[in-house]
Order: structure tokens, then C-alpha cells, then sequence
């Protein structure tokens, strides 16, 4: 186990969420025990990132404080990539400032962010859809991958987690998560038997206390399963899952939407905004049944992890 992830007492990083994710979450996802995380384009201004990470910071350092018996979690900040970023140097600079633990990136692989967070002793993640993004993820720099399978909030690869699982691991030995349907503490569990290191969850903590999104966007969480979730390409250009709910909502038929890129759509009278309008979600979301706070669904995922953990025990016995 790589050091970084000694202090969870839970093997699952939190997914940094688009827009919903914020200091409040994340703290409250290290207290729990598992690795918190959010993009650092949700600071908007980007001086607010500067903050955000000072709050962060210092409230995980006085919870350690007063609770060494239990210490939090490391947390982490996505870093989109991708050329199109203009504010990428700016964001790497304020997580070199806190010596963030753990950069999450993502569209893309490149050198020179993975020796900019080895050189304040940070490690990289790098999510990849299949077995050729992870190659170059890992030729490149990357400590680690999460393996985007099937099934996963938001933009996700089409692979069996099964498959996507062997294949890295064939060659890999690095850490490695997997994302896709993981909702519940069984699904963890099955997670490293496939072998992962760690659960990565996503769409479960849209539905909690401190998580920044709509009250309905929650509840509609909470009331869907598999059958709800949509995949499709127009929001963003990028297929990726969302919710049956919020696409009728927005005026369009989500049995009948048409295969293009978001910049050439307009839905009604007014543009409707992938994530803001049109809500990711992933397809494990059945084990979602109420809103609840943060360190309340990870005791849940804690508990039914160890139950499938003790049941596995009897089968073998």
C-alpha cells in the first residue's frame, strides 16, 4: 500500500464532483477516513482556490489535533490537463503552495504536472477508459490510475470493470481504483477482489448534506436506480452518464437524443448546461435510498463493507 493511503480507514477516494464538490465535502470526507477530493475549477474566481486550500489545510490539521487516535484522510484536488485549461499554472502553483497530497488528473497525460507534484512530494492519480490511456498515463509519470469502467457517473469508458481491471493489472503494480456502479460497501469490497486497491466513489456523495447541489438534483438521486441513468454524447461531445430525470426535464426525450456535440444544441428558449441543467450520476445509485450527511454514508459503506468481508470468511470456512 502506497503511503498516501495508510491513514484511510476505509479504501476509497471520494471522486472530485464538478461544480458540487467543496471545502465543506471534502473535509468532511478525510474526517471519515476516506481520501476527499474536488476539481480545482469549482474555486471560481481561481483565487478562491488559494483559500479553499488553506481552509482545507488547517481544518484537517486541527482534527488531527484533537483527534490522534483518528486522523484524517489525505485529500486531493483534480487538475484538468487538457491545453484548453487557461488557468492550469495558476491552480498547480496554489496546490505547490499546500504541497497538496494527491493530484487527480484528468484529459490527458503530461510530464511535466506529474514532476511538478513529485517535486513537493505529492503523488499523481490518473483517470484513463481503458488499458491504452493507461499505458501512456503510467509511461508518463503517473503513480496511479483509476480505472473508469462501465456503469460510472459522468464521463465513462465502456468497459467491464472486470476487464479493465485485469488488463492494468497485468503489468501494473502502482495503486489503482476503480470507478463505475460503486455505491455501496460490498461493491468496495468486490473492487479489490477484482484487484483494485481502492473503491472510487462519485455519485453517492451528491446525495449528501455537504455536497454543493440542488436540493431536487438529491432527490432525484435518491429515487432512481440503473434503469434511470442515460448515456450519451450530446451534452459535452464526451459520452458519459446522466440522469433520465433532469434530460426530460430540460425538454428533450431521452429515449430519442440525437448523437452530437453539445456546442451545436440549444434546448428550448434556453441553453440548458451539462452538469448544472443535465445531471451526471452513475448507475450503482439503487444502494442511495435518503440524504444523509457525509460521515453517515461512509459509516454505512464501512459497515456493509465489513459484513461482506465477514461473509466471505464463512464461505471460505
Amino acid at each position: 500500500m502506497h503511503p498516501a493511503f495508510r491513514k484511510l480507514r476505509l479504501p476509497v477516494v471520494a471522486a472530485p464532483l464538478f461544480i458540487i464538490s467543496t471545502p465543506q465535502l471534502v473535509i468532511a470526507q478525510c474526517k471519515a477516513g476516506i481520501v476527499g477530493s474536488m476539481p480545482a475549477l469549482n474555486a471560481r474566481p481561481s483565487e478562491l482556490l488559494d483559500d479553499w486550500l488553506a481552509e482545507i489545510t488547517e481544518e484537517l490539521a486541527a482534527h488531527d489535533r484533537r483527534h490522534p487516535e483518528a486522523p484524517a484522510a489525505p485529500f486531493a484536488i483534480n487538475q484538468i490537463v487538457h491545453r484548453s485549461n487557461d488557468r492550469l499554472d495558476r491552480d498547480m502553483a496554489a496546490c505547490e503552495r499546500f504541497k497538496v497530497p494527491i493530484v487527480i488528473t484528468s484529459l490527458g497525460a503530461r510530464p511535466e504536472i506529474n514532476e511538478a507534484v513529485h517535486s513537493w512530494g505529492g503523488i499523481v492519480l490518473h483517470d484513463v477508459i481503458d488499458d491504452v490511456f493507461a499505458r501512456k498515463a503510467v509511461e508518463k509519470g503517473a503513480d496511479g490510475l483509476v480505472a473508469v469502467a462501465a456503469g460510472a457517473g459522468g464521463h465513462a469508458g465502456t468497459v467491464s470493470p472486470f476487464a479493465l481491471l485485469q488488463e492494468i493489472r497485468s503489468w501494473f503494480r502502482g495503486p489503482l481504483g476503480l470507478s463505475g456502479a460503486i455505491a455501496s460497501g460490498d461493491a468496495v469490497l468486490a473492487a479489490l477482489a477484482a484487484g483494485a486497491d481502492f473503491g472510487y466513489i462519485g455519485s453517492a456523495f451528491i446525495a449528501t448534506e455537504e455536497a454543493r447541489a440542488d436540493a431536487a438534483y438529491k432527490q432525484m438521486i435518491v429515487e432512481s436506480s440503473s434503469r434511470d441513468i442515460v448515456y450519451s454524447n450530446l451534452f459535452t461531445g464526451v459520452h458519459g452518464n446522466y440522469l433520465r430525470g433532469s434530460i426530460a426535464a430540460a425538454g428533450l426525450d431521452p429515449e430519442a437524443l440525437p448523437h452530437s456535440e453539445a456546442s451545436k444544441m440549444n434546448f428550448g428558449s434556453d441553453r440548458k448546461k451539462p452538469w448544472k441543467d443535465i445531471w451526471g450520476c452513475g448507475q450503482g445509485i439503487a444502494a442511495v435510498t435518503e440524504v444523509v450527511p457525509t460521515a453517515a454514508l461512509v459509516e454505512r459503506l464501512r459497515r456493509e463493507y465489513r459484513a461482506a468481508q465477514q461473509r466471505l470468511a464463512e464461505t471460505a470456512t
